[in-house]
C-alpha cells in the first residue's frame, strides 16, 4: 500500500464513528482488527510502508568536540555527529592529520568542521584548544593510547604516559567546560572507555587501569552534576576497527594470513567470548555516542555503557 493511500485510510478511521467502521472497506482492509487499535495499526504500517521520518537526535545547534577524531571510533562519531547537525571540533597531534581528517568529513558530510592540532596529553595543549573553543555542549574524551609491555617489563614512565593521556586529558577538559554546561544547565560528558576496564588485559595492565579509572571519573562527575541538565557516561567498545585501517592491515601482516583469517583468529584466541565473532566497525560504536551525546538520553547517567560485541560475559 502506498505511503499516500495509507494516510488516507488513517484519517477515515479517525473521523468515522466507531459503529460504521466494522462495515467500512477501512476496517476490512485491517482484516478485523478492532477500531480501538487503529493507531497502533497506523504505527505499524507507515513504518513498513516506508513513509516514516527519520529519528531527530536534535544536535542541531550543537558544539561537540571529540578528541582524538582523525580516525577509527573518533572520526565516526565526528562524521555522525555533522550528519546530525551539530558543530563539530576534530582533534589529532599533526597538521596533516587534522586537515586529512577534515577534509574527508567535508567529503561524505557536506560540512566543514572545526579543527584544532594538540597533544591532549600535555595540559598546555588543552589551555590553547579551551581558549580557542571556549563553548562546548558535547565533550565526548576519545583519546587513547595502549602500550602492550608484560608487566614486568613496563616502567613508571609507561605508567604516567598512558595515565597522563588516556585519564587526565579527559579530567582537565571536563574541568574546564563543566563550569559553562553547568550556567546553561545542560551539557554532555563521554568518556570512551573500553572492555578492557573490566578484563584487565595481560599484556597492557596499565591500559587497563586507565580504561576503568575511566570509569570511575565519569560516575563521580555524573553525581557531581545531581539534579542538573548535565549527563556524564561512559562507553565501552569491544574489539574495534576499520578494515582498511593502517591496524587491522599490520595485524594481517604480521599474521602472515589473509585479514578475515586474521581476525578469526585474534578474536577466537584472544576475545572468545565475544558473541559477534569479529571486531566491531567504528560506526557502530559511534551510533551508540551520539544518541548518548543527544537530548533524546536525558535520562541516560552515570552509567557505564557497553558496546562489546558480548566479549564481557555478564548479563548486567
Amino acid at each position: 500500500m502506498r505511503g499516500d493511500r495509507l494516510h488516507e485510510r488513517i484519517e477515515h478511521m479517525k473521523t468515522t464513528p466507531r459503529s460504521n467502521l466494522a462495515r467500512s472497506g477501512c476496517a476490512r482492509g485491517l482484516h478485523g482488527f478492532r477500531a480501538v487499535g487503529w493507531l497502533a495499526v497506523a504505527v505499524a504500517a507507515l513504518g513498513l510502508c516506508g513513509t516514516a521520518s527519520a529519528l531527530d537526535l536534535q544536535l542541531k545547534g550543537k558544539t561537540a568536540l571529540i578528541t582524538g577524531s582523525t580516525a577509527n571510533i573518533g572520526y565516526s562519531t565526528a562524521e555522525a555527529m555533522l550528519k546530525e547537525g551539530a558543530d563539530v571540533i576534530v582533534n589529532g597531534r599533526t597538521q596533516q592529520s587534522v586537515d586529512k581528517a577534515a577534509a574527508s568529513l567535508k567529503a561524505s558530510t557536506g560540512r566543514e568542521p572545526l579543527k584544532f592540532v594538540g597533544d591532549m596529553s600535555k595540559a598546555e595543549d588543552i589551555a590553547r584548544l579551551v581558549k580557542a573553543y571556549p563553548n562546548v555542549d558535547i565533550l565526548v574524551n576519545n583519546v587513547a593510547t595502549f602500550i602492550p609491555k608484560p608487566f614486568l617489563q613496563s616502567t613508571d614512565e609507561d605508567w604516567k604516559a598512558i595515565y597522563e593521556l588516556n585519564v587526565l586529558s579527559g579530567v582537565r577538559l571536563s574541568r574546564a567546560y563543566l563550569p559553562r554546561m553547568k550556567e546553561k544547565n545542560w551539557g554532555r560528558i563521554i568518556f570512551i572507555s573500553s572492555e578492557s576496564a573490566l578484563q584487565i588485559p595481560i599484556e597492557s595492565i596499565h591500559y587497563g587501569m586507565s580504561k576503568a579509572a575511566q570509569i570511575a571519573v565519569a560516575r563521580g562527575i555524573a553525581e557531581e552534576c545531581a539534579k542538573t541538565g548535565i549527563t556524564v557516561n561512559s562507553i565501552l567498545p569491544g574489539p574495534t576497527w576499520d578494515p582498511d585501517s593502517a591496524r587491522a592491515q599490520g595485524l594481517a601482516q604480521r599474521s602472515g594470513k589473509p585479514l578475515a583469517e586474521a581476525e578469526a583468529e585474534f578474536i577466537n584466541t584472544r576475545r572468545p567470548t565475544s558473541l559477534i565473532k569479529r571486531f566491531a566497525h567504528p560506526e557502530e560504536v559511534a551510533s551508540l555516542i551520539v544518541y548518548v551525546a543527544s537530548p533524546l538520553a536525558s535520562a541516560t547517567t552515570g552509567s557505564a555503557l557497553r558496546v562489546d560485541g558480548g566479549v564481557v560475559k555478564s548479563a548486567f
